[in-house]
């Protein structure tokens, strides 16, 4: 189904606004407002980034995703003063983005970054107004993204070498991110000890480092098992990250990245879309749960989702299934 293009008018927001909460003030250096005149964007963006890295506390994967928007902004400028933006800018930029094909949700993220961004620029007084406060957005898109069906599942988590140390590595990750839909952040930073393979649990940390309990599966648990007792020891000896749980082939922790281009390697050697990455699994581990009954509560809570209303978007694809329990139950069937 083709995605539909963000709305990326811009209109009056109200009164409400997207300014940062703070307990003390970051001050500029030097005497106000001459040195404004001549300031870049890039100082501007390495402020804001010291503002949610200290003062807020954000994740560095956040901190990371707010430099990219911000430097995709900048050079979207292309070297136009950031002062002088305004909200037909800002609206002309995101438009540009969904000319460009972006997705919805990048979008809408990308839109987030700029209030955040300018309300911090009028919080310390870098500009008098924010203009990005009448940013409106339609709502994000809660289409669900790359859901494989089971026997897809299938074919790209059995196409890991049976008889190579990587392979074992790779059959670990895989059977693991389906098993738990943890995110790839959450398996690159597991830990020895946040596993529990006798009680078929682990323990993950996830957005903000709230740390939750995510139950694993029988496959799950021996393919795991096997990566543990056969191979992951000689990986190990090679680095000096002897605590994490899934390493690379010098003996360091599995990187983000890293676990993306594995996901892409075994789904493009399994015949699956190019775009399936970490969060399809992610995905279909909970349309799947949904799918077979699970209440949607315990699904939130495996997911680390911070509100039902985002876990409430997997219930709308299965309809197949709301319609067999209508006709088992309903007394007018």
């Amino acid at each position: 189904m083709p995605r539909r293009q963000p709305n990326t008018t811009a209109v009056p927001a109200g009164e409400g606004s997207d300014r940062p909460s703070r307990r003390r003030r970051i001050a500029f250096a030097g005497p106000q407002p001459e040195p404004l005149a001549g300031i870049t964007i890039s100082e501007l963006i390495e402020r804001f980034l010291a503002y949610v890295r200290h003062e807020r506390g954000l994740a560095a994967n956040t901190q990371a995703a707010y430099r990219r928007d911000l430097e995709a902004f900048a050079a979207w400028l292309g070297g136009r003063s950031p002062l002088s933006v305004t909200i037909q800018d800002l609206g002309d930029f995101l438009g540009d983005l969904a000319r460009r094909g972006r997705a919805r949700a990048s979008i809408a993220r990308q839109a987030a970054t700029l209030r955040s961004f300018h309300a911090f620029l009028q919080l310390e007084g870098v500009v008098a107004d924010n203009p990005a406060e009448r940013l409106v957005l339609a709502r994000r898109d809660e289409t669900i993204p790359g859901v494989l069906s089971p026997q897809q599942v299938d074919r790209l988590l059995d196409s890991p070498s049976r008889f190579t140390a990587a392979g074992a590595r790779d059959r670990a990750l895989l059977e693991l991110l389906y098993a738990t839909g943890c995110r790839a952040s959450e398996v690159s930073a597991l830990r020895l000890d946040d596993l529990h393979l006798h009680e078929q649990f682990c323990t993950c940390h996830g957005k903000g480092n709230k740390e939750r309990v995510v139950p694993l599966g029988g496959r799950a648990q021996t393919a795991i098992a096997d990566w543990l007792e056969r191979y992951r020891g000689r990986f190990a000896a090679r680095g000096g990250q002897a605590d994490w749980l899934l390493l690379s082939t010098r003996g360091n922790r599995l990187s983000r990245m890293r676990i993306w281009e594995i996901v892409h390697e075994h789904a493009a050697a399994a015949g699956l879309a190019a775009d399936i990455s970490p969060h399809t699994l992610r995905h279909s581990f909970a349309t799947h749960l949904v799918a077979g009954g699970v209440d949607l509560r315990h699904v939130q809570e495996m997911l680390g989702h911070a509100s039902i209303a985002t876990t409430q978007r997997y219930t709308h694809v299965d309809s197949g299934r709301l319609r067999s329990v209508h006709e088992q139950f309903h007394p007018r069937r």
